[in-house]
């Protein structure tokens, strides 16, 4: 019997990597049973696991308006309406192997950091098929109607506005709680890594004098990468002598491209690939540079990194800038130009800098993935009501 099943669903990296990071937390606590993590698209029907995945990420490159009309439209849609009935049956047809593995682990408990397997296993709660409780991970710093899966065990929000509107939506106030996002723990002792900088941006290859700007496209490796890094390092003025460390992930012809750029500009442009070392590339930051996916600025806030957004996702991405703008945590560039000139404005402003750093810090819960566990085992100190 396995203690704890995470289950997540890959479109984009978000909903794994917070999966991966609860699994990590748990390993940590030494549950007697262990900590499994399950994709739910390694176990759904190919033709849906498309639709779900590599559709979705063609269609948010190509025609994010369209995006934005579904993610509008589906916000406002009811649970009860023919299209969302229609929808939820398609995934029923298409999640038999899904389910057969969950009854296979035979989990004490399970925390979903997407809806899609939080809606199935309801269905499966109410007809008597599986009776361990269900937890829901919301994953961005917004609330859209597909997070509100009735009947779940309790719901895990990122911040307090987060959980005010799941009530206000109509979940039930004691099953909420504010967790943060979890993020892996790596990103969880800020302090552990803020001593460590200067010898990690040795060991990476890095020089302590100068500044560093951290540059990444994403997970879904969306955006021109290479040009953004082009024009940063073309600027020129007060603070443009930083160094650039470009993350490109497992887009081959991104880092091809940037490594030739940093034949052009020795010693001021580190390129990355995949790396399991995001944690002390963003603590050795000064700024970071990235779309605001909800996992990507959590890891940002854990451990007080201020940023500079780009190119978001229509819907649920742009609700997550917002959330940071408000703050005073984060800028934004609507467009190259824009990028330009706010990230040479800001290299020029160091006490800009470090206020937003220090409000980044404040909203950071690097200790999300341990307080989400805390309320799945029932050690969690009681909620404080809300108002």
């Amino acid at each position: 019997m396995t203690s704890l099943l995470v289950l997540s669903v890959s479109a984009g990296n978000g909903h794994v990597r917070a999966a991966q990071a609860l699994c990590a937390a748990a390993d940590a606590r030494g549950l007697a049973g262990g900590a499994v993590h399950v994709d739910a698209m390694a176990h759904m029907a190919p033709g849906f696991r498309w639709a779900y995945t590599d559709a979705y990420l063609q269609l948010v490159r190509c025609a994010p308006a369209l995006w934005s009309y579904i993610h509008q439209k589906t916000d406002s849609t009811a649970h009860s309406a023919v299209s969302q009935r229609l929808r939820r049956g398609v995934e029923r047809a298409s999640a038999g192997a899904l389910l057969r593995e969950v009854r296979r682990l035979q989990p004490a408990a399970i925390v979903c950091t997407h809806f899609l397997p939080a809606e199935l296993l309801m269905r499966e709660r109410s007809r008597g098929r599986l009776d361990c409780p269900v937890w829901l991970q919301v994953t961005d710093y917004d609330l859209h109607n597909m997070w509100l899966v009735p009947g779940m065990a309790g719901y895990l929000a990122a911040t307090e506005e987060v959980a005010f509107r799941m009530r206000a939506r109509g979940l039930a106030p004691e099953r909420l709680h504010v967790t943060g996002i979890p993020v892996m723990p790596g990103f969880s002792h800020p302090a552990e890594r803020d001593a460590r900088r200067e010898s990690d941006l040795l060991r990476i290859g890095l020089d302590p004098a100068h500044r560093v700007v951290l540059m990444a496209s994403g997970g879904a490796g969306i955006g021109d990468l290479p040009a953004m890094v082009a024009r940063a390092l073309a600027l020129d003025g007060p603070g443009c002598d930083f160094q650039v460390v470009a993350v490109a992930g497992r887009n081959a012809p991104a880092l091809a491209a940037l490594q030739a750029l940093a034949v052009r500009h020795p010693g001021r442009l580190l390129p990355v690939g995949f790396t399991d070392e995001m944690h002390v590339l963003m603590a050795a930051a000064d700024l970071v540079v990235t779309k605001p996916g909800g996992l990507t600025i959590s890891e940002c806030l854990a451990l007080g990194r201020p940023m500079l957004l780009v190119a978001p996702i229509p819907g649920q991405e742009e609700h997550n800038a917002g959330f940071l703008l408000e703050a005073g945590a984060a800028c934004l560039a609507y467009d190259a130009i824009g990028l330009d000139y706010k990230l040479a404005a800001l290299m020029a402003a160091p006490d800009k800098l470090l206020r937003m750093a220090q409000i980044s810090r404040a909203l950071g819960r690097p200790d999300a993935a341990q307080r989400v566990l805390a309320h799945v085992f029932g050690d969690a100190e009681p909620s404080e009501p809300m108002v």
